[in-house]
């Protein structure tokens, strides 16, 4: 792996992770620049534009950049859920990355934070890296846990980059 991922993972990736947590990292090379991706990533008001779980959102408190805000997530059908409470922690247009937390919603995700980053690989190359920390619930394996997690965002991530593909 190049020198400057490992920076990156390091830098922004590194959770801290209980031993009631799991957590992961998920990469995915994109053929397009940072400067094409990033405008729909910064969007908190706007994940259904890759994420293709997602029906609908709309920004409860706040705005589609200002940390602090709170989005509330209507998810379709095809996950064990239907809303999810937001908050935008981080908002960093010079490094390209975006934090969020869940904070409410009928899911089972408990204590989920979020942080994803863009890194140029080459003129017309982005690594896309998203990693997350998450209490397992009552009942499941942490395996369980974050195979659930880990295919959605995949499919999430592999949606990204068909979407820069077009």
């Amino acid at each position: 792996m190049d020198a400057l991922l490992v920076e990156a993972i390091a830098k922004y990736h590194s959770h801290k992770i209980s031993p009631w947590q799991c957590g992961s990292i998920n990469m995915q090379e994109i053929a397009a620049p940072v400067s094409r991706i990033w405008p729909l990533i910064r969007r908190f008001d706007y994940p259904q534009s890759y994420k293709s779980f997602i029906k609908e959102c709309y920004v409860r408190n706040g705005n589609s950049s200002a940390v602090g805000s709170v989005r509330e997530v209507q998810i379709k059908s095809e996950l064990p859920a239907t809303t999810s409470i937001e908050r935008l922690d981080e908002l960093d247009d010079e490094h390209h990355v975006m934090r969020f937390s869940m904070i409410g919603g009928d899911h089972r995700l408990a204590n989920y934070q979020s942080t994803i980053s863009l890194h140029e690989v080459s003129d017309n190359v982005t690594m896309v890296i998203e990693s997350y920390v998450v209490d397992v619930p009552l009942g499941i394996t942490e395996e369980e846990t974050c195979a659930f997690i880990d295919t959605i965002i995949k499919f999430n991530l592999r949606s990204l980059a068909q979407k820069m593909a077009r």
